[in-house]
């Protein structure tokens, strides 16, 4: 499944190159073809083109209106066009309708319709229908005795929402899945709808090829400077307008004063660094945007007499995750660092704005260093395997067949994403921060933020709440269903 995607993602890469004079498309080296200078001015620059940031690109040209004689000028500005460093096609590529947090749920269900009918949406004329390879056999969380309660809470609140999940005893979740090993396990949600995984890079080729027909143009280049209203003003002010972007070319000094009016902020793990390029006064960037890189390893492995067809996307209460990978027995699963104390048993009792404070130092050192995307193999051998071991017996043979690691834009503050205008910075918008869960929710984002750029006020759905306030006022979202 991997190597299928690897070659669709050259496939793709090679049908983008110009034809040669026989009429066939060949490999040209990098560096051989010129990449597209950013024009002097656009009305929106998107900085990210990740695929979130086309999904926000698309959206503004849909959203305009088709018959508009002239058309809003968007250009995307991404730094890694080969995407080999990309969150979005690095991704594991679930989509789920399990969440706690009502806003997270409702992304979730429009980016499942959405999905569905994505030719209706995405399609382009002449050229072939598009399928992401969706695998519906939905989400299975696994909880624990001290976590069932929870749980179950949690599975009627998706309901009222309009999730379809159910609940399984462990003598129901063993006759679905006899595989499972269920000791430990007090019940289990299952979702019955709008639940699996698909191929990430399809959709992110998607949403590209579908804004680039409607006229978003594109650049490959880093926005590192800006330049403001308040750049030659006396100190202190209260607001500003981002008047110019800077984008410096590939592997140069060189860069282009992109002049705009709106920018958007979709540079995932990198958002927050980008509130602190230079030309920004760093008084209206305050506070930071809590956003950081963390690595997470993804692995490939193989074992025959695994779960098969029947697999889910299983959550186990350890916090270890997987899911089928292809028909063949091949697998393929993670898990986020666990979050381990010093006080141990202290945490039951500290104050949640204490562990909040501490969380950062305290677990730091769990975290795999983000400088580079090299992966720790021991880290599969010695936290991952043993978990999936337990809980599925036939995984104690396996064998890695492959493994990466890509990007979570990490929100420290509550593992949700920031959406909306920035507070001070009166023309920039952000869409960034959903902690793993952005490639499912994209569809529904990206609308919102060209809702917000383009009509001054949410109308698909009222993700208010996820805007920068709560930042500012010190009041997290809490998302209990964190992968």
């Amino acid at each position: 499944e991997l190597g299928q995607t690897l070659e669709r993602m050259a496939q793709t890469l090679r049908d983008q190159l110009p034809a040669s004079r026989s009429g066939e498309r060949g490999w040209v080296p990098p560096g051989t073809l010129p990449e597209p200078r950013p024009p002097d001015e656009a009305d929106v620059v998107v900085v990210g083109g990740g695929v979130l940031g086309w999904s926000v690109a698309y959206w503004l040209k849909v959203l305009e209106g088709w018959r508009r004689r002239h058309g809003m000028r968007v250009l995307v500005v991404e730094r890694d066009p080969t995407y080999s460093r990309a969150s979005t096609v690095l991704s594991a590529g679930g989509i789920r309708q399990q969440f706690s947090l009502r806003e997270n749920i409702q992304m979730s269900r429009f980016s499942a319709s959405f999905l569905r009918n994505i030719n209706e949406h995405l399609g382009v004329p002449k050229e072939p229908p598009i399928d992401i390879h969706f695998q519906p056999s939905g989400y299975l969380f696994l909880a624990s005795p001290q976590d069932a309660a929870a749980l179950e809470t949690t599975v009627q609140f998706q309901r009222e929402e309009g999730a379809q999940v159910t609940l399984l005893s462990p003598t129901q979740l063993k006759e679905k899945f006899p595989w499972i090993n269920t000791e430990d396990v007090a019940v289990a949600s299952y979702g019955l709808e709008d639940e699996g995984w698909f191929d990430p890079w399809t959709l992110l080729h998607a949403f590209r090829r579908k804004a680039t027909y409607l006229g978003v143009q594109s650049c490959s280049g880093e926005v590192r400077a800006f330049v403001t209203s308040v750049n030659h003003m006396p100190p202190a002010p209260l607001s500003a307008r981002i008047k110019y972007a800077h984008v410096y070319m590939p592997d140069s000094l060189e860069y282009q004063p992109v002049a705009c009016a709106i920018v958007v902020n979709a540079a995932g793990a990198w958002a927050g660094k980008l509130l602190e390029a230079d030309g920004l006064p760093r008084a209206l960037c305050r506070p930071p945007l809590p956003i950081q890189p963390r690595k997470r390893y993804l692995f490939n492995w193989h074992c025959p007499n695994g779960p098969g067809l029947s697999c889910p996307f299983l959550i186990d209460t350890s916090g270890a995750y997987f899911r089928a990978d292809g028909a063949a027995g091949n697998y393929l699963g993670g898990m986020s660092p666990p979050e381990v104390s010093p006080w141990g048993p202290l945490r039951s009792f500290t104050p949640l704005f204490f562990i909040r404070f501490t969380k950062f130092i305290l677990f730091q050192e769990e975290e795999p260093d983000p400088s580079d995307l090299s992966v720790d193999h021991n880290y599969f051998q010695e936290q991952i395997w043993p978990r999936l071991a337990r809980r599925v017996p036939a995984f104690e043979s396996l064998r890695v067949r492959s493994s990466w690691a890509g990007y979570y834009d990490y929100n420290t503050f509550d593992q949700n994403g920031v959406l909306g205008p920035h507070p001070r910075l009166e023309n920039m918008f952000l869409a960034a921060g959903f902690s793993g869960h952005g490639l499912q929710h994209a569809p529904a984002a990206g609308r919102a933020v060209a809702e917000l750029v383009l009509k001054g006020r949410y109308e698909t759905l009222d993700l208010r709440r996820l805007g920068w306030d709560r930042l500012v006022e010190g009041e997290p979202l809490e998302e209990h269903c964190v992968v």
